[in-house]
């Protein structure tokens, strides 16, 4: 059993005063005394009230209860009429209280109750009075004024759809319309005669005390002028947050300012359909990327046309090639075209697509060594917006870029293990979903995929997965190197003389027979792509017409017979793993003549007349690593 403390020596003025007052101690929740005019207001037995928790004296409202007392001890004394005790376990009271610190006796306060209904009973009697001593004209034109705003608040009250409230000079809440109490969850016998802020108004969006102060609600009747707001919200009675945007109209009698309409309204449909039609245009944007990203390509394949006139050459292996193109092109079959770098794959790729019935759509190539492995699917497939960090909108994938086109995977390779079970999904399944999103996009899509690598040693490596290899070689198509192919050399050369001059807007150089012989000799470990270096170089470097050839003797074979045997044609070509072998060897005598050094002067790419990249990548691809021939140096 709790024993209620004992009184504290307050004086008779305490005991005696008709004031009902309340001694409460904040730290420890309690009332620490009261005068018998609080315990007759409140309806509590004087050693009941006595060290009763204060929050139970004021069930549902320990916010507004700590918000009062934390301002009593702040300010020194403060005052509100939100609390609301209820007499006994009985009715609920209005009451005012004021509070201010007791000296001496920290942190306890004093907290005087004045009960608001009785203080409008005694106005109305005061009123009254004074009306009857007015006279009966008086009274009539204070009916009529009562009369005049009924009808008012009636015609108001019936308002279409509309949330309507109105509050009193004190903020109290006088009527509530059938609208706002199903918008707010809560009854006009709940709201009415209550503070309405406190009660639906007293957060910012954000979740910050709103003060009383600074609601433009209640500041219509303090400065007259109507206040509307579209950004704020209403709390419903589950707890709930509503966007609203309101309307706060002072009411007048004779220049005096009675209190305020508020008209409101739930924005929250509207702030979703706007949401709704942003995302549409946002899908709106995303095809328009799509349609600039494809003509970048466009624009990228004509520039590409008017540098390689198509495919160049009279020998079997090029005849047999556009065989083999004009055979696979009228399908959609999946087509692997394979030969060292350099060598034209992507020529052969175009030629297939133009070829095809899907030419008036875009080719799509992708440089599957470029990619890095952290966006593969990214770059493949597409994002949404927030999928990722970075990811600050939405990104067509290369696969929906090349819907209803052809899809070039050049270096297809070098994708890795992991990777590739994703990509043979697509494949199987013609289908995909964005990073990030989770809506399963159709596409139709013909795939031609490129390599410089032996996909069937990959296999047998465990680096290439079977069932995308089968997936991948469905028509394979070898392009041949230039060194065996040395009749279509002249030719390749010839083109690339013109287009050279016609892009360093010179005279177009002279390309003699021994310019052709000495460019047949050489074995163009670069192939086509060296091949064009050299000519442009030549080009550059030409003197009085004559083409300046600098290729490196070191590579040159023997002169003589051997030479001319070397210009014929090659009737016995070598076999894949032959020619793997010789380009290790050739690799690894230039590394060994550089000491190990790869880029730069002097360098194994230098020696070989390959780009940097090019070497990097065929090395990568021959498993032959730069440092062991360092240590040789």
């Amino acid at each position: 059993m709790t024993i209620p403390p004992a009184p504290l020596d307050l004086g008779i003025a305490f005991r005696e005063s008709r004031e009902a007052m309340l001694v409460l101690d904040p730290d420890r929740d309690c009332v620490a005394d009261a005068n018998p005019a609080a315990a007759d207001l409140l309806g509590y037995p004087d050693t009941v009230l006595r060290g009763l928790p204060a929050s139970v004296l004021h069930p549902g409202q320990l916010p507004t209860l700590i918000v009062f007392t934390q301002a009593v001890q702040a300010k020194g004394h403060w005052w509100t009429d939100a609390l609301t005790p209820r007499h006994g376990a009985d009715k609920a009271l209005r009451l005012e209280y004021a509070g201010s610190l007791l000296l001496g006796h920290p942190p306890l306060m004093l907290v005087t109750l004045a009960d608001l209904d009785a203080r409008r009973r005694r106005q109305v009697d005061a009123q009254a009075d004074a009306h009857m001593r007015a006279g009966l004209s008086e009274w009539q034109r204070m009916e009529r004024v009562f009369r005049n705003l009924e009808r008012e608040n009636q015609l108001i009250l019936r308002a279409a759809g509309e949330g309507i409230y109105g509050v009193n000079a004190e903020g109290v809440t006088t009527f509530v319309n059938p609208a706002a109490e199903r918008m707010l969850g809560w009854t006009a016998a709940d709201l009415v005669g209550r503070d309405m802020h406190a009660t639906v108004h007293h957060t910012h969006p954000d979740g910050a005390h709103y003060h009383h102060h600074d609601c433009p609600i209640y500041a219509a009747f303090r400065d007259g002028v109507v206040h509307q707001v579209d950004t704020e919200v209403f709390w419903r009675r589950d707890g709930r947050a509503f966007p609203v945007e309101y309307t706060s109209t002072p009411i007048r009698d004779q220049g005096q300012l009675l209190g305020a309409v508020i008209v409101f309204r739930d924005v929250g449909p509207r702030r979703e359909a706007d949401e709704r039609l942003r995302q549409a245009l946002a899908e709106v944007d995303s095809l328009r990327e799509r349609l600039e990203l494809e003509n970048a390509y466009l624009k990228e394949e004509i520039r590409f046309e008017s540098h390689h006139q198509g495919i160049i050459g009279r020998s079997p292996a090029i005849e047999a090639t556009l065989r083999q193109i004009d055979v696979v092109a009228g399908t959609d079959a999946t087509v692997l075209v394979t030969g060292e770098s350099g060598t034209g794959k992507e020529l052969i790729a175009r030629a297939i697509h133009e070829a095809s019935r899907r030419s008036d759509r875009p080719l799509i190539r992708v440089n599957c060594a470029a990619v890095p492995r952290e966006l593969f699917e990214s770059e493949f497939f597409g994002h949404a917006k927030g999928a990722f960090t970075g990811a600050v909108r939405d990104r067509v994938g290369r696969f929906e870029l090349a819907d209803g086109g052809t899809l070039f995977l050049d270096e297809v390779g070098e994708i890795p293990l992991d990777l590739q079970g994703k990509l043979l999904r697509v494949l199987q399944e013609r289908s995909f979903e964005r990073v990030g999103e989770e809506r399963t996009r159709a596409v139709d899509v013909r795939l031609i995929a490129a390599t410089n690598r032996d996909l069937r040693e990959e296999v047998r490596r465990g680096r290439f997965r079977e069932d995308l290899y089968f997936r991948l070689n469905v028509f394979p198509i070898a392009a041949s190197p230039l060194r065996e192919r040395p009749e279509d050399i002249p030719l390749i050369a010839q083109h690339f003389l013109k287009g050279a001059a016609r892009r360093l807007n010179i005279a177009e150089p002279r390309l003699t027979e021994g310019d052709a012989r000495r460019l047949s000799r050489y074995p163009w470990p670069g192939n086509v792509r060296e091949l064009e270096n050299v000519i442009e170089r030549g080009a550059i470097l030409a003197v009085r017409g004559r083409l300046h050839l600098d290729l490196p003797e070191v590579d040159l074979p023997p002169r003589g017979r051997d030479a001319v045997a070397m210009a014929l044609p090659i009737l016995n070509p070598l076999t894949e793993l032959e020619r793997r072998a010789r380009d290790r060897s050739e690799i690894e005598g230039a590394l060994t003549l550089a000491g190990g050094k790869v880029f730069g002067p002097g360098g194994a790419a230098e020696l070989l007349g390959l780009r940097p990249t090019t070497l990097a990548s065929r090395m990568k691809a021959l498993e032959v690593d730069a440092r062991t021939f360092r240590a040789r140096r």
